[in-house]
């Protein structure tokens, strides 16, 4: 089957890599580089990376709603596009190019979970499982016909990128076993329950300003939740700590933000209710350590406090 890949992150890169291995992959759409790094050089997506390690025509428009866009991907006639993270829309005059249309790899169990953060809002919301959902899009957001959904639990120390990696591995086998259903004339559109739908926005740096006058099991989920981005963070004495890892610790009480112990286990910080246990932090300009190699560096005792 002639196939347009649309995507742009690691995600999106390892469905198409199973896909280079099943089907003619005609084209590849991926976002315009972008600034990263130190030195904020143009680097490519993971995706076009991908692309061009195999030879494959890449295009990188800005937006796919002029016509100068959409006249390349008419012009390739393909039996679908399967779109996974990409980060444009897709207009209605695009998402009916091919002659299957467009099929979206997503990372939830929809309807719950639908738009740009389906990853770390299942994690903060303390769900047991999550999954992903190849669906027929439309001009919706997250909104099309489900085609095939792949559960996966969610462990008690999961982190959005432990998750991510299991769920991209997940959308890669999914796709493969969609179109191959497809081909064969067995693919059953089942339609969502709006009813019972949810929104996951887009993660803001400011969320994961840490109140420690919250729960800490709401606390330590957003540590998972957050990591890699855009990673919980807390102030003290006038210095941004951002804090990797955590455990709960229930039964523990004191002043909300008060150090109650820190040792080379941990750093022991009271919550709204029960305390959180700072393993893994990193100082401004340096690099994640365990709290061991973090107290060698920055003194911590009991009785100091984290500001929120």
């Amino acid at each position: 089957m002639k196939i347009i890949f649309a995507g742009t992150p690691q995600f999106a890169a390892s469905a198409l890599a199973a896909l280079l291995g099943e089907h003619q992959v005609v084209a590849v759409l991926t976002q315009p580089d972008r600034p990263a790094g130190r030195g904020m050089q143009l680097a490519a997506s993971p995706v076009k990376q991908l692309a061009l390690q195999h030879g494959l025509q890449v295009l990188q428009p800005a937006t796919l709603k002029t016509e100068e866009a959409q006249q390349p991907i008419a012009a390739l006639d393909a039996g679908v596009m399967v779109v996974a993270a990409y980060g444009l829309i897709l207009p209605e005059a695009v998402l009916q190019m091919p002659q299957h249309g467009c099929l979206n790899i997503h990372a939830s169990l929809l309807p719950r979970w639908r738009g740009a953060a389906p990853i770390p809002r299942a994690i903060l919301a303390g769900d047991s499982e999550t999954g992903i959902t190849v669906m027929q899009m439309d001009e919706g957001l997250d909104t099309g016909d489900m085609l095939l959904r792949r559960a996966c639990p969610i462990t008690p120390d999961d982190t959005a990128q432990t998750l991510h990696d299991r769920l991209a591995e997940i959308g890669a086998q999914s796709i493969v076993g969609a179109l191959r259903l497809l081909q064969e004339h067995r693919l059953t559109p089942v339609r969502q329950d709006n009813d019972a739908a949810c929104y996951a926005a887009k993660l803001l740096k400011s969320e994961a300003q840490i109140d420690w006058r919250q729960n800490a099991w709401q606390i330590e989920r957003a540590v998972r939740a957050y990591n890699p981005f855009p990673v919980c963070h807390a102030d003290f004495n006038g210095v941004t700590i951002k804090i990797w890892q955590a455990a709960l610790l229930e039964g523990a009480q004191g002043e909300p933000g008060r150090v109650l112990a820190a040792d080379k286990h941990g750093i022991t910080v009271a919550c709204g209710k029960d305390a959180l246990l700072l393993e893994v932090l990193q100082r401004p300009g340096g690099k994640a350590q365990p709290v061991a190699q973090f107290l060698q560096a920055m003194q911590v005792k009991a009785g100091d406090s984290f500001l929120f």
